[in-house]
């Protein structure tokens, strides 16, 4: 007997399962709200300009190798790749005793010397702080990540306590970077790319040092088409492996058992599939999708979670070049604590805000017209902030004339093509929970077995995937997701079959 599967969501955690489920056999469609899949790796077309609309960095290039070669395939079969060099440019604002940009790049012994120039010991600190890091990778990608461990039990034997000595799954980043590092501006280089994983320094454990390795070791590529190129090679896989993909697609409820699913088009239309796996917002899900039986939590848990944060983007069509930009750059303050604080501790759009800008027109010619360059900016702000035309306006100019200040570039001038998205939009277009770009933060009691489960507790039938549920935030790790939620579903199955 051939099994069915609806998949509510095209994100890179439904694509993902999709693909493992139709492999396996099933009969696979997804349903996705929005015209485009991808889900929030949405795509901006205007004018001869392209925007990559949500994740523009390509890393952990292993992951993507991984989930390829499941299917005897490999990345480069969809996509070509380029090595981005320097990886990042980083300017820091205001008055520091070292360099006010620094370029970083996967040269450890150039990255040693930088280091050095801010601080004596820091590179040989460095270069401790990154074969930690590199060992919190490898140990916690194979016990941690790509195994599923959804209960505590399943971390209480021999293996898993053996190789969690030193991952540091108690401490915070902060108090981790402490130990290597003293200068405010190299705790800050190895910390940023916290914001990957929606957490600030303080809430974020030090697990997540292996970001580090990521960063530095592992490289940042380009996929040549930008990360749209990725969710065509994932769609594509899945065409190949026979799965129905359906958009403008909206689901209003979900309901049924195991065997005897059912998702419910807003157009009236039911789709009766023996399981769903739902890669839409997890809170939405529950408390939109779900009749109030059928629910896992309550509105008092959704109300008492750390959400990763939103953002305010700018995307800019620029006539001429974005020297001195590099195709990925970041700006950030020596307020760097008040920034996060801003955002976790005391909600408020950021005086002084720590930013991201993407210049992928600096490496992809096809994104811009002739003669111009794309660019988009994006200042992490809290979810659920007020969003009206006044802030964005007003924000707009503090964040064009911050650029220009701590960059050198001015664009008032020479912008020809302009659009923004933030909180509200988030919520509208991708029906996100307090508008989060992320969904649940990476903090302590968010990690691990503390992250919503892949199979509900309350409807048989029902499993999630993306970014709420293990391994987290990030295209790598929703593919990942999408691999633990066709497992559950062909573990839960397989014993009804047998």
């Amino acid at each position: 007997m051939t099994r069915s599967v609806t998949v509510v969501g095209g994100g890179f955690g439904g694509l993902s399962t999709a693909c493992y489920l139709a492999d396996a056999g099933w009969d696979v469609t997804v349903v996705e709200k929005n015209r485009r899949l991808g889900g929030r790796a949405s795509v901006l077309e205007r004018d001869g300009f392209r925007f990559d609309m949500g994740p523009s960095w390509y890393l952990m290039p292993d992951v993507f190798e991984r989930f390829f070669g499941y299917f005897g395939s490999e990345p480069t079969d969809y996509y070509d790749l380029t090595h981005l060099d320097p990886h990042y440019r980083v300017f820091f604002k205001g008055e520091g005793d070292g360099a006010d940009r620094v370029d970083l790049d996967g040269d450890v012994e150039r990255t040693k010397a930088l280091f050095e120039s801010y601080e004596d010991g820091a590179g040989e600190a460095f270069e401790r702080y990154l074969a930690t890091s590199e060992e919190t990778y490898e140990v916690g990608m194979e016990h941690f990540v790509y195994t599923d461990r959804p209960n505590f039990r399943d971390y209480v034997d021999w293996d898993v306590i053996r190789n969690a000595r030193g991952l540091g799954l108690l401490g915070t980043m902060d108090e981790h970077v402490a130990d290597y590092f003293e200068h405010p501006r190299l705790r800050q280089l190895v910390q940023h790319t916290l914001v990957f994983l929606g957490g600030s320094p303080s809430n974020t454990p030090a697990l997540y040092n292996l970001m580090s390795h990521v960063d530095f070791n592992l490289g940042v590529h380009y996929p040549d088409g930008g990360i749209a190129a990725v969710v065509n090679a994932l769609v594509a896989l899945g065409e190949d492996l026979g799965v129905t993909y359906r958009t403008g697609a909206p689901v209003a409820a979900i309901r049924g058992e195991r065997g005897e699913m059912r998702a419910e088009l807003a157009n009236g239309e039911i789709l009766r599939t023996d399981a769903v796996v739902s890669d839409a917002d997890y809170a939405h899900t529950e408390r939109e999708l779900l009749d109030a039986d059928d629910r896992q939590y309550d509105a008092d848990y959704w109300e008492s979670r750390t959400y990763a944060p939103s953002a305010y983007l700018l995307y800019l069509g620029v006539e001429g070049d974005l020297d001195p930009l590099a195709h990925h750059t970041l700006v950030l303050p020596d307020g760097w604590d008040e920034h996060f604080d801003a955002i976790f501790d005391d909600p408020a759009w950021p005086d002084d805000p720590a930013y991201y800008l993407c210049a992928p027109s600096e490496t992809d010619d096809a994104v811009a017209p002739d003669g111009h360059s794309a660019l988009f900016a994006l200042v992490p702000i809290a979810p659920g902030l007020d969003d009206g035309d006044a802030i964005r306006a007003e924000y707009r100019d503090l964040l064009l004339d911050d650029v220009g200040t701590h960059t050198g570039l001015d664009l008032r001038e020479r912008i020809v093509v302009e659009e923004d998205f933030c909180v509200s939009d988030f919520a509208a277009r991708y029906n996100a929970a307090e508008g989060s770009a992320l969904g649940f933060a990476h903090t302590l009691r968010q990690t691990g077995p503390l992250r919503p489960d892949h199979r509900s507790s309350a409807l048989d039938g029902l499993y999630f995937t993306g970014g709420y549920t293990r391994p987290g935030i990030g295209v790598p790790m929703c593919l990942i997701s999408g691999e633990h939620a066709a497992n559950a579903v062909l573990e839960d199955f397989s014993r009804v079959d047998a």
